[in-house]
């Protein structure tokens, strides 16, 4: 494993102005790791902004050709980082090997599914209107679009995702792929962590020719209002929560030239038990639906914080399932010592609203999270209590129980925006309550049937993301190949000579891609 120096990297270089050391912890010990970090000075953030905007023309005017090659190589650096590497993160965030080589793979195939995008070229998005001199009453002149990267992206790490909602996850994926450099704000919790992949990336950029300021990466606490309010950025991807992701979202609105937030920040996930899935399999679905609350210490952003039933004899019996099953899971470690107090006061918070019974978990005491389940009256959804629609970080859920169909299409109405929405239904219950999947449709990102939220693949057709407050802007997602589009934006060219346009708008169409053309949609050159 490479050495940790702790710099900064700016510009294809590593940069230590400051005299702030910073320190990063063993999750599990809380002693602190033999490596420091150099927290960035405002001219060092001034600097990786500025490197980022000198690399964006000549990085956008690469052939995607070249950018897929540059994520491939990314993605097979990340594939080289030895065990070493997998117990540098383990240490950092408590996360089991398996967790980390898991999450690495993930990483890889993030930039290799970015890569497949950009050689089928359909992020262009290309479409053509050609001239119609001959129109009557006025002719109709030759207009040309397809969209171009919105130049350097301010990417923030995620706590719980070291990989692949970090350095090299998902934000830089897609931010790389639109032709976008990026400076990265590390996460306090994994800075090793960030430093090696980091280093993987430059590694990358220089095997593949990339131009140097394509990926900077920062370490610090305040920076990231410098960072967000910098003119040269254009765009900020952030995972992490809804207090952070506000802040952000303000900041970048006052700039004198406001930029887009595409910020990930807080969902409850509620998951919907029907009645006859209840009667058929209940004391099954408790055993599921406690194992997804607990996976990775409930630290995932799909963990599911609100269970929905249906006042039943077969409600009750599954009631009492998931309090025995929930009452035997073991305590775990969290990713550090402050989400581990955030849990602990999320926790606490329940335990003292009146309304709020507490059913299953042991007193939350020590290094270690207990899982906890309570049930809330179904009133405090009606009247807005903002507990019972915050998320509680960790591995704990609420039971919800409401009288009747009227009820529970009302408690889901109260809802606010949510990244998923689970029905655990047979076929009969979704006849019933035909009505339930129209009203999720506008409360959450992605809707699951007979499954559960945490696991989220990386493809063309996920959508991680959500109305507000699951995310900033609910037209996008943070995972899958629609990412890209966040960081493009349209280009329109009218009357522009063949010579002077794109590669995927010229006549000939010389990278073959598909285009809209005239309203007909196109793979072969014209």
């Amino acid at each position: 494993m490479p050495e940790i120096i702790g710099h900064n990297y700016i510009g294809g270089a590593r940069s230590a102005a400051g005299t702030v050391a910073l320190r990063s912890f063993d999750a599990v010990s809380g002693e602190a790791l033999p490596w420091s970090f150099t927290q960035a000075t405002m001219g060092e953030v001034d600097a990786a902004a500025l490197a980022a905007a000198d690399a964006y023309p000549i990085f956008r005017a690469l052939a995607a050709s070249r950018r897929a090659e540059f994520l491939e190589a990314i993605a097979t650096q990340l594939e080289a980082l030895d065990d070493g590497f997998v117990t540098l993160v383990t240490r950092e965030t408590a996360l089991p090997n398996t967790r980390i080589q898991g999450e690495r793979a993930r990483t890889a195939n993030q930039m290799r599914l970015f890569a497949q995008v950009l050689r089928r070229g359909d992020f262009y998005g290309a479409r053509i209107d050609r001239a119609l001199p001959e129109r009557q009453p006025l002719p109709r002149v030759d207009l040309r679009q397809y969209r171009i990267g919105v130049g350097p992206v301010a990417v923030f790490g995620a706590s719980n995702f070291p990989l692949a909602f970090s350095t090299a996850g998902g934000d830089t994926a897609a931010a790389l792929a639109a032709s976008c450099p990026v400076v990265f704000k590390a996460h306090s919790g994994h800075m090793a962590t960030a430093e090696q992949v980091a280093d993987a990336i430059i590694r990358a950029a220089e095997q593949t020719g990339m131009p140097k300021g394509v990926f900077n990466m920062i370490y610090g606490a305040g920076v990231g209002e410098a960072l967000v309010k910098h003119p040269a950025i254009q765009a900020v991807g952030f995972t992490g929560s809804l207090k952070g992701g506000r802040a952000l979202c303000d900041m970048a609105a006052a700039r004198p030239q406001p930029i887009p937030v595409f910020a990930e920040m807080s969902s409850i996930n509620p998951v919907v038990v029907l009645p006859e899935a209840l009667q058929l399999r209940g004391e099954k679905i408790a055993g599921e639906l406690t194992a997804s609350v607990v996976l990775g210490c409930g630290q995932f952003c799909t963990n599911p914080g609100l269970v929905i039933g249906i006042r039943s004899p077969a409600f009750n019996a599954f009631t009492e399932s998931l309090s025995a099953l929930m009452a035997d899971q073991p305590a775990q470690t969290m990713l550090n010592r402050g989400t581990l107090a955030s849990y602990a006061k999320g926790v606490q918070a329940l335990r003292a609203q009146p309304g709020v019974e507490h059913l299953a978990g042991r007193e939350q005491q020590g290094t270690q999270a207990q899982p906890q389940l309570f049930k809330a009256d179904v009133s405090l959804l009606f009247e807005g209590n903002p507990l019972l629609q915050e998320e509680v970080f960790g591995p704990a859920t609420v039971l919800v129980e409401v009288a009747d169909e009227a009820e529970l299409y009302r408690a889901l109405h109260s809802l606010h925006g949510q990244l998923t929405a689970t029905l655990i239904a047979e076929a009969g219950d979704l006849q019933q309550h035909a009505g339930l999947l129209p009203l999720l449709e506008q409360k959450v990102g992605r809707v699951l049937f007979n499954g559960y939220p945490t696991g989220v693949e990386v493809c063309d057709a996920m959508v991680h993301g959500g109305p507000y407050p699951a995310t900033s802007d609910a037209r996008g997602t943070s995972v899958g190949s629609l990412a890209i589009e966040r960081f493009l934006r349209p280009v329109c060219y009218q009357n522009c000579p063949d010579a002077l346009l794109p590669d995927p708008l010229k006549n000939a169409n010389p990278l073959g891609i598909s285009r809209l053309v005239d309203g007909v949609s196109q793979r072969d050159p014209l």
